[in-house]
């Protein structure tokens, strides 16, 4: 357990696993909980956390069952250790952050906070969730061309029009994390 009231929920990327952003984690929001799962879907023997079709093409009813099944493992592991949910933070990557934004969409999961590196749009709900008082943290790269900005313009609208506040950071990066990312979410996450 930590030492401080909220949990960071860490989603990582395609092929990797739940221990990939343990070190990270510890470096954005030292002293928080930790909870960092494993994605469920294998894919040519990489760990994700839901199907696609091919690179960018989802299947949006797997997404919205794993959704729905991540929030119900993060209220358990809530419950098991006594956590609290309203302090409940999540620090995805790639299809990581796009689980984490999906969960906010179909409303699986109310995070206070989540900071969203490398994100898509994971779905378009027919009804938005109200996501009032959430906030989020877009670090996108410029010239990434899987996440390009215009995914990353398209996600922050939908988390908008949906009540979200939501902080765009762009940098002149690709697709991989970078120094600057790890610096913007912790320095985001330390706000009071």
């Amino acid at each position: 357990a930590g030492r401080r009231p909220e949990t960071l929920l860490l989603l990582h990327g395609t092929g990797g696993n739940e221990a990939d952003l343990i070190e990270l984690g510890a470096a954005v929001m030292p002293g928080a909980n930790l909870l960092s799962p494993r994605g469920r879907v294998l894919e040519q023997g990489m760990p994700r956390f839901f199907r696609r079709f091919a690179e960018g093409v989802f299947d949006i009813e797997d997404i919205k069952a794993r959704s729905a099944e991540l929030g119900d493992f993060v209220r358990e592991k809530a419950e098991e250790h006594g956590f609290d949910p309203a302090r409940l933070c999540a620090l995805g990557y790639s299809n990581g952050a796009n689980i984490a934004a999906a969960m906010l969409l179909t409303g699986a999961v109310r995070f206070w906070r989540a900071v969203l590196l490398r994100a898509m749009v994971p779905l378009e709900p027919a009804l938005l969730p109200d996501l009032a008082g959430v906030e989020v943290l877009l670090s996108q790269g410029q010239v990434d061309p899987i996440a390009t900005p215009e995914e990353t313009a398209a996600l922050k609208a939908l988390l908008e029009n949906a009540g979200a506040s939501v902080t765009l950071r762009m940098a002149g990066t690709g697709h991989q994390l970078t120094q600057g990312d790890i610096e913007a979410s912790a320095q985001w996450l330390a706000r009071p």
